[in-house]
């Protein structure tokens, strides 16, 4: 064989081994950043995405005449400027291991390494290598205490249907004294969204929160929390049996742009109160409740599915597309078949009182009629008696039980609730008890119905002979409700 053909041969074997070995540490190194750093490298290792990541940024760039690369780019821009501005505050830093949560298309996460945060990560429900990984912001893929610094934009909190398993999920990855900043357009609505935010991140100091105007987009708030190195302990009302209320100005001002009571007594209150009912200025309709935990709908004194929950709460209260867990509560067993078949309904079969004690109610029903009309007011329930003082055997015997240490069990300041209350007169003896133990914090809107000895629609001049209480008492309970920043309206 010619000696030149040797030595041809022999240096392409050693080119070729050159190269395979170049595409071995090259596989390598891109597997080793993808699945041990989730797609970034410290800026002092040997990394094939540069520092200044814009020849990747075609790879999360998304196409599509709804948003154009230029678009997209303009994004990128504007968190760049936010980031830089954070920077100057001092919370960010080149070091801070930065986490933006449910990132779509990921501008911030490149917006955060072009200003030079290099360790930075995204997470989406679908994957968007090597800036966005599998995630959500309730389910996090990483370790307790990993993140310096995390950044929800995109509206990815308000738009939760668990805002708090959102918020335990950043508190859980963000280090003490690690910095959590927030884009929202919710909070800036009202001061009732802007407080539900911060109390669902207890374990952060509020430090700021600055209102953002762009050309492009709505105006956004701002919030910038820091995680305390020791968790403060949460208190709420069921911390002691008697609680007075402390009452927020927000809710304060609420209470204030409410409708204005009825001062003076009807003379046909069934017409009268009916008519009220387009007058009602529901709570969801005045602020935004998006930072609530859960929401949950109590009737107490339920009566029949469609008594209420069917016709009234479930078709008309304004629910901002939330879902709410509905309570039923009603004594009368006449009507506790019903709820059955109902789904999302649980139905108490006890009768609301103020300590938990076996109960004597008087069961009044229409004698003229042998047969019960649903959702029309028969069989309802009579004011209390106690086994004590009951007399005579046409009573049905009911289990009662403290309504107000229920609430303070099954609901906490984070969640968003309602309350219609219909008691036959019961209601004084309620409405004392949830103001002296302060449960009543806990309730953000009532729908009352109260019973006093109003003149009748069958004999004009002349009282309703079955209840004691007069129009001026009811003002007094209503009155009492909003002192203590309750929202509520005169119900029938």
């Amino acid at each position: 064989m010619e000696p030149s053909i040797v030595k041809h041969s022999f240096l392409k074997n050693i080119l070729v081994r050159l190269f395979s070995f170049g595409v071995l540490v090259f596989v390598a190194r891109f597997a080793y950043i993808i699945t041990v750093k989730g797609g970034s490298c410290d800026s002092g290792d040997f990394c094939f995405f540069p520092q200044n990541p814009n020849l990747a940024a075609s790879s999360i760039s998304p196409d599509g005449a709804s948003f154009s690369a230029k678009k997209w780019r303009r994004s990128v821009e504007y968190y760049t400027a936010t980031f830089q501005n954070l920077i100057a505050e001092g919370i960010l830093a080149p070091n801070s291991r930065s986490l933006c949560v449910d990132t779509p298309t990921g501008e911030d996460v490149l917006a955060l390494k072009e200003v030079g945060i290099v360790d930075s990560i995204g997470i989406f429900k679908k994957p968007s290598l090597p800036f966005i990984i599998v995630g959500e912001g309730r389910r996090q893929p990483f370790d307790g205490e990993t993140f310096d610094f995390v950044f929800s934009g995109n509206g990815g909190l308000e738009q939760s249907t668990r805002p708090a398993e959102f918020a335990a999920e950043i508190d859980r990855t963000l280090k003490p004294g690690g910095f959590l900043v927030v884009h929202t357009a919710a909070a800036v609505k009202d001061a009732y969204s802007f407080n539900s935010f911060l109390e669902l991140f207890s374990c952060c100091e509020f430090i700021r929160s600055r209102e953002i105007n762009d050309a492009d987009s709505p105006t956004v708030l701002e919030i910038v929390m820091k995680k305390r190195t020791r968790v403060l302990r949460e208190t709420s009302p069921s911390d002691n049996s008697t609680t007075k209320c402390s009452v927020p100005d927000y809710k304060r001002e609420i209470v204030g742009n409410a409708e204005a009571l009825i001062l003076k007594e009807p003379l046909k209150p069934w017409i009268t109160l009916k008519r009220n009912i387009k007058n009602i200025k529901y709570i969801s309709s005045m602020v935004d409740i998006s930072f609530k935990n859960r929401y949950v709908y109590i009737d107490v004194g339920a009566r029949s599915y469609g008594s209420s929950i069917g016709s009234w709460f479930r078709k008309q209260y304004p629910k901002q597309n939330r879902t709410f867990e509905v309570y039923a509560i009603e004594a009368d067993k006449s009507f506790h078949e019903e709820y059955k078949t109902k789904k999302g309904i649980t139905l108490l079969p006890y009768a609301a009182w103020v300590r938990n004690e076996t109960l004597f109610f008087e069961i009044t029903r229409d004698p003229s009629k042998k047969i019960m009309r649903k959702g029309r007011g028969m069989g309802r329930i009579n004011p209390v008696q106690t086994s004590s003082a009951h007399m005579g055997d046409d009573n049905n015997k009911i289990q009662g039980f403290d309504f107000a240490e229920w609430v303070k069990s099954c609901v906490t300041p984070r969640d968003f609730v309602v309350m219609k209350m219909d008691v036959e007169g019961t209601e004084f003896h309620l409405i004392p008890r949830l103001i002296e133990t302060g449960a009543i914090c806990l309730i953000d809107e009532i729908f009352l119905e109260c019973h006093y000895n109003r003149w009748q629609r069958c004999c004009p001049g002349q009282r309703s002979p079955k209840y004691q209480k007069t129009y001026d008492e009811c003002l007094d309970l209503f009155t009492s409700l909003r002192d203590n920043g309750v929202l509520v309206h005169q119900w029938w």
